[in-house]
């Protein structure tokens, strides 16, 4: 196994209508180049790993926990462990890298979704 892959060799996962993740694990860490489509819903949901993160393009407004803010591309978040966050896409989509420790192995049991282009970096 290579130490080296491309973003377009990824698996594509269903998590949400409209949400999809293309995943890298390491032994202590997960990383997900999340792709969101435009008007789409991250319901609110809490999980054990931290999560940071960071848009990359497209816009997002973001609540954590009790604080909520509108994010474009190099804006980003830190959310500690099983602390309630949502997201809604803004009308262009988005693309986010989300980063979780310790790894999120639940997301390698989703959906595959049917392979695509990944839509960052922008051709």
């Amino acid at each position: 196994m290579s130490a080296f892959d491309s973003l377009a060799s990824l698996d594509l996962h269903r998590i949400w209508d409209g949400v999809h993740v293309r995943v890298v694990d390491g032994e202590r860490v997960t990383l997900g180049v999340v792709e969101l489509d435009a008007n789409s819903v991250v319901p609110e949901h809490s999980h054990d790993p931290e999560q940071l993160g960071m848009c990359l393009a497209g816009s997002l407004v973001f609540r954590v926990a009790d604080e909520k803010r509108e994010l474009g591309p190099g804006d980003t978040w830190s959310i500690p462990s099983n602390v309630p966050h949502e997201v809604h896409v803004g009308p262009d989509g988005a693309v986010v890298i989300d980063a979780f420790a310790p790894p999120r192995k639940d997301w390698n049991e989703a959906p595959r979704a049917d392979a695509r282009e990944p839509r960052w970096p922008s051709p």
